[in-house]
């Protein structure tokens, strides 16, 4: 891999995996031992609500009622009529 003219680089899909890192994860960089180390930044939040913060932003829209998704999940079109 390359460092940009702008000093970026991508880190690997496998490595974002295994650290937990999301888009707009906050992270820090820091030269150890001669060694540059990337961790996510100090005092973040779990990966389940980094998940859930992330859902709630770029996820899709609901357009039904909580009432009517739960009759759609049990299987029970006729409470969705709304007579």
């Amino acid at each position: 891999m390359r460092i940009t003219s702008k000093g970026q680089v991508t880190i690997p899909q496998d490595v974002r995996e295994a650290l937990g890192l999301l888009p707009h994860t906050e992270v820090e960089i820091t030269v150890e031992r001669g060694r540059a180390v990337i961790r996510p930044a100090a005092g973040r939040t779990s990966r389940g609500a980094r998940i859930t913060d992330h859902l709630k932003t770029h996820g899709a829209k609901m357009r039904m009622s909580s009432r009517e998704l739960l009759a759609l999940l049990r299987d029970t079109p006729d409470e969705l009529d709304p007579r």
